[in-house]
């Protein structure tokens, strides 16, 4: 089974995306039970808030499945429960690395790490309210893991 979490500031917009874009993305390809997918914050700013509205609407909007849930704070033993850890900026990165302790593993990477792209940041909709260009960014980043995944 390939663990993957997700992680972003507060677990209520980018992460979550990634979260159900992902599980969406592995069952249309008939891998899912291959997967087991989370998403988690590197701050306790939302914790137990559920999936933002815009996030909740993009998601609706484009027929990717969501269920309600609660945002959690991304904890030291996650690193060793995952085997990639997925952040959406330098800054999710970075406190993944300090909560982690740092990145032995190599398993801490950022979205678009596996995009040509290999830029650093998925747009963040908390500040621009632009939930389109996060979800374009996260649908990219995600396709490409999960092509460099399975090619593995």
């Amino acid at each position: 089974m390939i663990k993957i979490l997700f992680v972003c500031h507060g677990n209520i917009c980018r992460s979550p995306m990634a979260e159900f874009v992902m599980k969406d993305l592995v069952k249309k390809r008939g891998v899912d039970g291959e997967f087991y997918i989370e998403s988690a914050a590197t701050t306790d700013e939302e914790i137990g808030n559920d999936i933002h509205n815009g996030t909740r609407k993009k998601l609706r909007e484009v027929g990717v499945p969501f269920e309600k849930r609660r945002a959690r704070q991304m904890v030291r033993a996650d690193y060793d429960r995952f085997d990639y850890l997925i952040g959406m900026d330098k800054y999710n990165v970075a406190d993944m690395k300090y909560i982690s302790g740092g990145d032995p593993e190599n398993k801490i990477h950022f979205l678009l790490d596996f995009t040509y792209r290999r830029s650093e940041s998925v747009a963040d909709p908390w500040y621009t309210g632009d939930f389109d260009e996060a979800y374009s960014d996260i649908v990219f980043g995600c396709r490409g893991l999960l092509d460099s995944i399975l090619s593995h």
